[in-house]
């Protein structure tokens, strides 16, 4: 009897189990460095037996139509945080559709971003305000781009794949006390991007 053949998977199968790990870290069964790790493994997947083990120990997908981000919802201007939110959301979802999210919003200590194959994401916190001294971006670009825009002179880091700094960020021009944001970024066959610019400015 012949082996049973791995087969090889589609982008199509890679996006669906990198939905599928944006529900069980919604829903708290992975943390922040799980979900980075078990992303990147989803994305590098060539087989059907590799793509299967980075779920092995997840429940079968049920991914909530509340997870992703209808087309159309968002407007550039829109803020994601209402007023009088105590607790900030730890992720934003864009799935095919372009996600802003700016002007006055409580920007939690780790936030993620996720997007895909749309217009991108833009994560803006020129007006924001940082619930922490250092404030860590996980940000996921599949095949588009996500933006995260801060004020001039604020202390930025920044690492991972495909991640860059588009303007200098004058990290003297900031308070040594000020607070500062670190972005970790993944993209594939996309970009994460920082960029420089004074609150007004589009």
């Amino acid at each position: 009897m012949s082996e049973e053949v791995d087969l090889r998977v589609s982008d199509r199968e890679r996006e669906e189990m990198v939905t599928r790990l944006q529900v069980a870290f919604a829903e708290g069964r992975l943390d922040d460095e799980e979900f980075d790790t078990r992303v990147r493994s989803a994305l590098a997947a060539k087989t059907r037996s590799q793509l299967d083990a980075v779920a092995a120990d997840l429940p079968a997908e049920s991914v909530r139509a509340s997870a992703l981000v209808p087309a159309g919802s968002l407007t550039p201007s829109t803020s994601l945080s209402p007023a009088g939110t105590h607790k900030p959301g730890k992720l934003s979802l864009a799935y095919k559709t372009s996600l802003r999210r700016g002007g006055r919003w409580r920007v939690p200590a780790k936030f993620t971003a996720v997007s895909y194959k749309g217009g991108g994401t833009v994560i803006d916190l020129r007006a924001a305000e940082l619930t922490s001294a250092v404030t860590t971006i996980r940000a996921v670009a599949y095949k588009c781009r996500v933006q995260v825009l801060v004020p001039p002179g604020m202390r930025v880091e920044f690492s991972g794949i495909g991640v860059t700094n588009a303007e200098d960020a004058a990290s003297d021009a900031w308070p040594a006390d000020g607070p500062a944001v670190h972005v970790r970024g993944i993209a594939y066959k996309g970009l994460v991007e920082i960029r420089t610019m004074p609150a007004g400015a589009h």
